[in-house]
């Protein structure tokens, strides 16, 4: 962890940010395919993001001892930086003439009508999705990209760097009012995620 990771994690979750932006200038399957430039940026540049990380840091040293503890710490600093970004661009949103306050907030309703438990588990989905579209995407299958993103949005798979962006640019006066709300829920987004990005290798780890 140093200063380096966090500027790199940051402009990952700027990316995210507009991104997002696109997806809620337009909130259908175009928009859904425009927030495919968030990862593919990421990927590009080979920058850390949480849900690109998650699934491929190391859970274990060379001589196989556990490392979660570091490898937790490693990712809470990467999703620090990436929620950075994502504020950044928001700020940014205000000054946009185009009413993205409002299309965020429906989504913010709609995340706050799951619950933190269903929307954890829906996160998963997501989490599993990213894993494998940037294993593809390191072996120079980019293309996946453009399928999985647009897939884990129309499932309503909540991916909590695009959710940070989407909370963060719903009107403030609402998300103050609802804010216990969404420090519950918030977390449960990350753990799913966690939990997807590393399903395959809890489930059928390599020998």
């Amino acid at each position: 962890m140093n200063t380096n990771t966090f500027r790199s994690a940051i402009i990952a979750g700027a990316a995210v940010g507009i991104a997002g932006w696109g997806y809620l200038a337009c909130t259908n399957i175009i928009g859904a395919v425009l927030f495919s430039f968030g990862l593919l940026t990421v990927v590009g540049y080979k920058l850390p993001l949480y849900t690109g990380t998650a699934g491929f840091i190391p859970l274990r040293d060379e001589q196989g001892r556990s490392c979660w503890f570091s490898a937790i710490g490693k990712l809470l600093f990467i999703l620090l930086g990436n929620i950075t970004g994502c504020l950044l661009v928001s700020l940014l949103s205000r000054l946009s003439p185009m009413d993205l306050g409002s299309a965020a907030q429906r989504i913010l309703e709609s995340r706050l009508a799951l619950g933190p438990v269903r929307a954890g588990l829906l996160a998963i989905g997501c989490g599993f999705i990213m894993t494998t579209v940037v294993a593809f995407a390191r072996e120079g299958k980019p293309l996946a990209l453009l399928f999985g993103v647009p897939l884990f949005i129309n499932c309503g798979f909540p991916h909590c760097l695009a959710d940070a962006f989407y909370y963060l640019t719903t009107p403030t006066s609402y998300t103050f009012a609802h804010l216990a709300q969404v420090l519950m829920l918030y977390p449960c987004l990350v753990a799913g995620n966690f939990i997807g990005c590393n399903f395959y290798r809890f489930v059928a780890p390599k020998n």
